[in-house]
Formats: C-alpha cells, structure tokens, sequence
C-alpha cells in the first residue's frame, strides 16, 4: 500500500503518484480528436477569448527577430497556432506533450496550416523536459498543469528552460469568486459537462474527471506562491470570467 506521502489526486480520488500520469494518459487518449470541439462546448467559445489574452499578454515580436517558444501540454497545438499567427517569421514553437494522440491531432493540424516549418511536437514529460538550459523565450501551459503528478518538477523545470529576462505565462482554471456564479457553475460542471462528454466522445468518465480536477487545484494565491517558489519573479495573476480561469505570470529574470 501506498504511503500518504507518496499518493496524489486524481479527480476526488487519491491514487499513488506513479500512477496518475497513466490515468492521464488515459483520459486523453480518449478524448484527442474531440478535445477542442468539447472546449468550445463546455466553456460556450470563451476558451478562444482566454487563450486570445494569453497570446495579448505573451506578446511575441511581429519582426524578423527570433523567438522561441515551449507550449506544454499543448498537443493539439491551439496555442502554439495562435502565437505564430500574432508572431513575425523569426517565431518558432515546439509543442511538448506526453500524449502520442493529442500530438498526432497537432501534427496534422500544423500541416493543414502550412505551420510544419515554424511548429514542431515533441513527446516529452513536463517533469522532465528534454531541452537545454536557457533555451526559449517563453514558456506557456494551458489548461494543462494541474494534471501533470509533481506541478513543482514542472514549475522547476520551466525556470529551467527559459533564458534570463523570460516570460513564463499558465492559464488554468481557478476559483470562481463571484458570488451565485460559483453555484451555477458548479451545477453546470456535474450535470452537464460528464453527459456532454458521453454524448461528444462516447466519454462521460474522462469528463467527470476533468471537472474534478479543476476543483482540487490549488487557489490562484496558492499557485503564485507555487511559481514564485520555483525561481520565477515578479508573479502575478490575473482572474478572467469571474475567476473561472486565471491567467499566471512569472519571468526568469
């Protein structure tokens, strides 16, 4: 039997740590190619509008200049899309994620976009990314953190990775501080979004466990507290629809 210190949440469960990132895998192993068409139904389009403010907040040069970005957990390459699409010809992304089926979708996207050239995937652990010291400009995670076993190996790893004066920018769910809004939202997340699932991806489980999730992350304070702890500075967060989602900020300076 597990010891508690080595147990970890998956959705409202405790599983042992080494055992959650198969559950994970899982999950989306199902859910790939339906992934973005579930986002724009559980959150009525306002995902785009949320990833839209990440990519104002990252800003990436419109010149000829370069620039390296890491989007991790971004199989699909939704991100890493809209960058380059606001972004001069010195951009570059690589998408890392540990899910063969999100980065499959992504690939076939990049190619149908003619982006192959400026967007690479990558398998990868964000644990224990494969890539140098100070290597990228910024480093972006959306809707992807609270899923990943040991958030603080990957925290540190992002310090890693970015060279000095880098931007480190995570959009996650968060704590709805509305009040009335945190009821309805929370009825809508159990009653709704599990059927919807089954009735998009033939997947109510894999949903129930994505809402679940969302309530066992740490509160946006707590996070900040997690980002500054890993080397990164001037943290800052920034609640977005009435604190369904917050925007996190940090820089390697």
């Amino acid at each position: 039997m597990a010891r508690p210190e080595e147990t970890t949440h998956f959705g409202f469960r405790d599983v042992p740590l080494d055992d959650k990132q198969t559950l994970v895998n899982d999950v989306f192993h199902s859910v790939a190619r339906r992934y973005d068409l579930m986002n724009d139904l559980m959150s009525g389009g306002l995902h785009r509008i949320w990833k839209s403010g990440m990519i104002t907040a990252l800003n990436p040069p419109r010149s000829d200049a370069p620039f390296a970005l890491l989007d991790v957990a971004g199989g699909t390459g939704d991100i890493a899309f809209r960058a380059a699409a606001a972004a001069g010809p010195g951009f570059t992304a690589t998408v890392c994620d540990i899910n063969g089926d999100m980065l499959a979708v992504g690939r076939e996207r990049a190619a149908a976009r003619h982006l192959d050239h400026q967007v690479t995937f990558v398998d990868g652990n964000a644990e224990r990314l494969a890539f140098a010291d100070k290597s990228f400009d910024a480093y972006t995670i959306a809707f992807g953190i609270r899923n990943v076993p040991r958030i603080e190996a990957a925290l540190g790893e992002a310090y890693r990775v970015l060279k000095p004066g880098g931007r480190f920018l995570c959009l996650e769910f968060s704590s709805v501080d509305v009040p009335g809004l945190d009821k309805l939202y929370d009825l809508f997340s159990f009653n709704v979004i599990p059927p919807l699932g089954r009735v998009v991806t033939g997947d109510a489980e894999s949903y129930r466990y994505l809402v679940e999730s969302i309530r066992r992350f740490p509160r946006p304070d707590i996070f900040a507290e997690m980002i500054a702890a890993a080397g990164l500075a001037r943290v800052s967060f920034q609640p977005l629809s009435g604190g369904i989602v917050a925007l996190h900020s940090g820089w390697r300076l």
